[in-house]
């Protein structure tokens, strides 16, 4: 019962192939640039690694992708580390400023939730303000987003929509030519003015009075009084030459909901995680997100909104699976129990019906593959030795006999020959039928596999118990009954 509770249940095997993308923005490049510059040089320096099968790129306005694919077997961690190694030399490689990084440990089938962040009506920033695209935005990237990526099996958040929030800094080129200051001046100013400064400590009474400057822009007025250069003794201030204010940072795509602006966030799942096990945790981490005081101002509030995904699909239907299997079980256990009317007689039959799948559920959990089959024991041959027990009182086979003629009629309806071989063949033949599943490779491969491996388990577990349990419970169960029977 242990381990049914915790069986890795899963709508589909992953079919992704062992693959490692690496992204590089660059913003201002064309496609064609991107390609040139970017996309070749890279694809042409990961030539010769090991288990390399193929390569596949796409170059976009700012943006190049290359998907590097590697034999089937091969361990991610392995193929990762081997293309971290040659980053060094494709940095080298590409022009400066650019930085070539991988994707996330996930695959194809790796986006797992999707869900909105709304605003509820009423809702205001601290100044009063009503939340707009930006904020969301904000609440996204720095709320909800960090608690989200707490959650194991999760590797990784994709924010769309919204804006993000930047300060602007627009300079006026007459006012730059009017006090002789460069733009390169003017970002060496601000770049220099936004760092704090350490000067050690001073002791004092036995403690440690620690020295620092802090000269960290945290508002638009300390970004406006930095100075930029002296002129005739006059200091020039950014305020000058230039207008600061809260900006967006441009963006090619938007989310909507309802006809209506919204900032939506996927969650992507960590390759080998088992889907419904993360919804489990997901369901215990969704609800307490904490939401500070100041954005319910008003009356209302923000509440992450769930647009579904596989976490659904797993939440509905791990219930269901179990559920069926128990009903299943449960329906067996009673029909065995009124139609014999004898618990001691149905009780061998109706245990060995379901300790097969023992077989099954131990290999799920062995190798933590996703799977599901189970089968069970024809009981035709041991009803009808029953019938001929009890009508009338006379003598009936012994109970070695009745339980060699059931376990040898198993699997197989109409199957008439009574030699111990029989179960063997009739497991042999459902086992042969699952091996070319096996030599299945590729995507079919990888979908048919944990349903064969788990239904050749659970006949090789029907196999045995067929001329284990059910003969020695047969024999024990019903041994005293026969001899009351023959003692008539």
């Amino acid at each position: 019962m242990w381990s049914f509770q915790r069986l890795p249940i899963d709508a589909v095997p992953d079919i992704t192939n062992v693959q490692v993308q690496i992204n590089t923005e660059a913003p201002g490049y064309s496609p064609l640039e991107a390609e040139q510059r970017i996309t070749f040089p890279v694809e042409t320096a990961l030539y010769g690694l090991p288990n390399l099968s193929y390569t596949r790129s796409l170059s976009r306005y700012g943006l190049s992708q290359v998907t590097v694919v590697f034999e089937e077997g091969t361990d991610i961690y392995f193929a990762r580390n081997l293309i971290n190694e040659r980053l060094g030399a494709i940095k080298s490689a590409l022009p400066p400023g650019l930085e070539p990084e991988m994707g996330p440990i996930a695959t194809g089938l790796g986006e797992i939730f999707m869900y909105t962040v709304e605003a509820l009506p009423g809702a205001t920033q601290a100044d009063g303000s009503p939340l707009d695209a930006t904020a969301l935005r904000e609440i996204q990237d720095w709320i909800i987003k960090p608690q989200l990526a707490q959650v194991p099996g999760v590797i990784e958040v994709n924010t769309i929509g919204g804006y993000d929030k930047q300060y602007h800094v627009t300079p006026s080129p007459q006012r730059l030519l009017e006090f002789g200051i460069t733009v390169d001046e003017l970002v060496s100013a601000l770049r220099a003015n936004n760092t704090n400064r350490g000067a050690g400590y001073i002791e004092r009474n036995g403690q440690q009075l620690l020295v620092r400057s802090p000269g960290q822009l945290t508002t638009i007025g300390d970004i406006e009084q930095v100075v930029i250069a002296n002129r005739d003794g006059v200091p020039v201030r950014v305020a000058d030459v230039a207008e600061v204010a809260i900006g967006k940072e441009l963006r090619t795509g938007a989310a909507t909901r309802d006809g209506k602006e919204t900032v939506m966030g996927t969650a992507m799942m960590l390759v080998g995680k088992i889907p419904g096990r993360w919804h489990r945790r997901w369901l215990k981490s969704w609800r307490p997100f904490s939401l500070p005081a100041r954005r319910r101002q008003g009356g209302g509030g923000i509440r992450p909104h769930s647009l579904g995904g596989q976490g659904d699909c797993h939440g509905g239907e791990e219930p269901a699976r179990r559920g069926a299997a128990g009903d299943r079980g449960t329906i067996s256990v009673a029909r065995q129990s009124a139609c014999r009317f004898d618990n001691r007689s149905g009780d061998p039959l109706v245990h060995a019906c379901h300790y097969h799948r023992h077989g099954a559920v131990w290999r799920i959990r062995q190798f933590d593959e996703p799977g599901g089959a189970g089968l069970r024991p024809d009981r035709r041959r041991r009803g009808h030795h029953r019938r001929e027990l009890y009508p009338a009182p006379v003598p009936g086979p012994a109970p070695g006999s009745v339980g060699s003629q059931g376990t040898s009629a198993i699997g197989v309806r109409g199957y008439q020959r009574s030699d111990s071989s029989q179960p063997f063949w009739c497991r042999h033949h459902y086992c042969v039928v699952y091996l070319p599943i096996f030599a299945l490779t590729g995507v079919e491969g990888k979908m048919f596999h944990p349903m064969a491996a788990t239904v050749v388990m659970a006949l090789l577990a029907a196999m045995v118990l067929s001329l284990t349990v059910v003969p020695a419970a047969v024999a024990v169960f019903m041994g005293a009954r026969s001899a009351k029977r023959k003692a008539r």
